[in-house]
């Protein structure tokens, strides 16, 4: 028991300290770092050319600079990335990669160009028709485009065995962390809401084969234990990203525990399997193809509302929990469409505006406090 939570306070001040853990990852592996914007950016492309990739998913920070680039009304994960570009945090970055899903993302391709230009940025887009022939054929492109661009910054060609080899490290970390999010939701008191969060975050700042390797341990060590004993309600959370995680701690206070999620930071980036055949890049082709319920890609016939009302009952869960990104347009146009699908399915519904730069949680506290009320 003591070694399991030795390894969960190791990731949860992991989590916490993302540039201390990335200038020790990369002290510790000798790789350089390229920084990856939110979301299904090709890290295994990184890996496999030397690189560490790391995530870029903004934090709780003053804006002082980023003001002169991008607006308030834009996403606070990208204003804050824009002012860790300009104030030095990123620093240690050899270069960055951005997706480019939204209008704030497409800004950020010149703008950063300007603000932070000591640190080449890399731009990709995935294709929206992505489950069509033409759309598979471009996002093959798109993919062998970005290896090139990390090829000419690295000095040398990626090998077929060097892809090879990233792809099993990060598809052992998929499955790994498949497994630990259906393990660890047999387990709310002892891994609880914030926990299972900074133990998941940890795992973009670290190499991925060391991090599988710790999610393994934890693992190992929960299912020596008894499974929880546990009185309180169980929900499903969705949304771009679950912080500030004193948020969580609410949750933790109104004994209210998550078993399972679709956040853009967590699931969504693990939770589709990749096709057995084909090659790396194939691979990596078809897991964005095959991706389903992702506010990011476009689906004609929508799959989410479905998708999480079929998790509440799985899991038998009491509610789900909306975490809206405030100004956030692709999880803001979704949301009344779930909203719709929930709500008839009968399953008790509740919606957080948040953003990263919040200082205050009353509100928030007396939302959840009243959703506590209601699904008891």
């Amino acid at each position: 028991m003591s070694r399991l939570f030795e390894l969960i306070n190791q990731l949860e001040e992991a989590a916490l300290h993302p540039k201390k853990t990335t200038i020790k990852s990369i002290k510790d592996t000798g790789r350089e770092a390229i920084g990856c914007f939110p979301i299904h950016t090709p890290e295994e492309l990184v890996y496999a050319a030397g690189y560490l990739p790391i995530g870029m998913w903004g934090g709780k920070t003053e804006i002082r600079l980023a003001d002169k680039y991008l607006q308030g009304f834009c996403c606070s994960i990208m204003r804050a990335n824009i002012e860790y570009g300009m104030n030095g945090t990123y620093d240690m970055l050899k270069a960055i990669i951005l997706p480019t899903f939204c209008d704030t993302l497409k800004c950020i391709c010149e703008n950063w160009k300007v603000a932070v230009p000591h640190i080449p940025i890399m731009p990709m887009v995935y294709p929206q028709n992505r489950m069509i022939e033409p759309g598979i054929v471009y996002m093959r492109e798109e993919l062998l485009r970005v290896k090139a661009e990390i090829e000419k910054l690295a000095g040398k060609q990626i090998t077929e065995s060097e892809l090879e080899s990233a792809f099993e490290i990060y598809d052992e970390y998929r499955k790994t962390m498949r497994e630990f999010t259906e393990v660890v939701s047999d387990f709310p008191v002892t891994v609880n809401s914030k926990a299972r969060h900074l133990i998941i975050k940890a795992g973009y700042f670290m190499d991925k084969k060391v991090y599988t390797g710790k999610i393994r341990e934890i693992l190992s060590e929960l299912k020596k234990l008894e499974k929880d004993k546990f009185d309180g309600k169980k929900v499903i959370m969705t949304g771009l990203i679950g912080e500030p995680h004193e948020i969580l701690e609410l949750f933790n206070e109104n004994n209210i525990a998550i078993v399972g999620d679709d956040f853009a930071q967590e699931s969504r980036q693990f939770r589709t399997i990749s096709r057995d055949s084909g090659s790396v890049i194939d691979k990596m082709v078809y897991r964005v193809a095959d991706q389903r319920g992702d506010t990011f890609f476009y689906e004609e016939q929508k799959s989410k509302g479905e998708m999480l009302i079929n998790m509440v009952k799985e899991k038998n869960a009491d509610g789900v929990v909306v975490w809206m990104m405030k100004f956030c347009d692709p999880e803001e146009f979704d949301f009344p469409i779930i909203k719709s699908e929930i709500e008839a399915a009968g399953i008790p519904l509740l919606y957080l505006e948040i953003e990263q730069q919040m200082d205050s949680f009353e509100q928030v506290r007396t939302r959840i406090q009243s959703f506590a009320e209601m699904i008891d």
